[in-house]
């Protein structure tokens, strides 16, 4: 069986996190810049002298299709890397895939990883 592990995290620790997967192996990963909020919410920023309210908050996401049994250890170093300790350092999701093909030669399942 295959997961998606899916992680949104603060734009600043897209390179540790970068660096965290390919140390754990991970030979590929989808990133996306998104917006959004949680917790934390928007906040107030000031640009030319007007106070303004930044309701989402830029975020980055990042997806991996790997095996059953990489998926806690793909996640646990998503954690390691991105943890700042801070409200707003984002969540991860891993979440089953019925079905992946390889578009280039028509492999199926983890072969298509």
């Amino acid at each position: 069986m295959l997961q998606l592990v899916t992680a949104v995290i603060q734009p600043r620790r897209l390179e540790t996190v970068k660096d965290a997967l390919k140390d754990a192996g991970v030979a590929g990963m989808t990133v996306t810049e998104a917006r959004g909020f949680g917790r934390q919410g928007g906040h107030t920023e000031t640009y030319r002298g007007a106070e303004y309210e930044v309701e989402f908050v830029p975020k980055v996401k990042i997806e991996i299709l790997c095996g059953d049994e990489d998926a806690d250890r793909i996640a646990d170093a998503i954690v390691s890397a991105a943890r700042s300790g801070e409200i707003g350092d984002g969540k991860i999701w891993v979440a089953p895939v019925s079905r992946a093909i390889r578009i280039r030669t028509g492999e199926v399942g983890t072969e298509a990883v």
